[in-house]
């Protein structure tokens, strides 16, 4: 690892810490050298990525905290323990998400008839959450000085999910990606740029890193469809994602701010 990619003596915050990307953003964070506050709702069930992650880093580099991303008032009560415990913030994942795979319990709803409550709980978390955070924790950034924003989007903030990628999985009626989720990323992609432009003056960058499609536990015939229309041929793997995030966090990427970095495996390139 370069010098310019070194986080030694930053600290992070990293919301949705118990989510699919969480751990791998700590993770990266955590090797780099920064010191981690993972956030996450206080009923999700920590994973067992993030419980390996406990047992190998000590308290004083792995911080648990508990708060909803809607809700200022413990958000700012993680803020007060982080100054307290760790200093001020330098880094801050926008990583706290609502996403609906196919498998769960709210698939099969005709676009018709989705419920709004559906469509409402996606953009608070996903997009007002994420802004309500920003607030909280980059205001104290732009009172130091210095600090780096990374807003997680989706390969879904500017191309629409594919249902053919879908139509292999029984649901009647056929399974849709919610229509509010890429609505929602393309809201951050576009307020990571109004807010790049508001604080630069303040030392602080705000940057959104996208990822495609990440492997996980997709069945065997989306991950073949999925991979046919990458460039590369496959999905993105952990290591694929922990490279872009340090750059953004880190001094290598010294002169960016407001820019959206796909990570998508040329997915967008055609």
């Amino acid at each position: 690892m370069t010098t310019g990619y070194s986080l030694k003596g930053e600290i992070a915050v990293v919301t949705g810490a118990s989510g699919f990307l969480g751990p791998i953003w700590i993770e990266a964070l955590l090797e780099a050298g920064a010191t981690v506050v993972a956030v996450d709702h206080p009923q999700a069930k920590m994973t067992n990525n993030l419980q390996a992650l406990v047992e190998r880093f000590e308290a004083k580099r792995l911080h648990l905290a508990h708060a909803d991303v809607r809700d200022r008032s413990a958000l700012e009560t993680v803020c007060r323990q982080c100054l307290q415990t760790f200093g001020t913030p330098t880094v801050l994942i926008n990583n706290a998400g609502i996403d609906q795979p196919p498998g769960n319990s709210n698939q099969g709803h005709r676009l018709e008839d989705i419920p709004l409550e559906v469509n409402r709980e996606i953009l608070e978390v996903n997009t007002l959450g994420m802004f309500l955070t920003t607030q909280v924790f980059g205001g104290q950034m732009v009172r130091a000085g210095r600090g780096s924003i990374i807003n997680i989007g989706s390969l879904y903030a500017g191309v629409s999910p594919d249902p053919h990628f879908y139509d292999h999985i029984q649901s009647d009626p056929p399974f849709l990606k919610p229509p509010a989720y890429g609505a929602s990323k393309a809201a951050v992609v576009n307020l990571t740029k109004y807010l790049a432009t508001l604080w630069a003056p303040h030392g602080v960058r705000v940057n959104a890193l996208s990822p495609g499609g990440v492997l996980g536990n997709q069945d065997a015939e989306f991950k073949r469809k999925f991979c046919a229309r990458v460039p590369l041929g496959r999905m993105a793997t952990a290591e694929d994602l922990s490279g872009p995030l340090l750059f953004l966090a880190s001094r290598a990427s010294s002169y960016v701010t407001g820019v959206e970095l796909m990570v998508d495996g040329g997915f967008t390139a055609w």
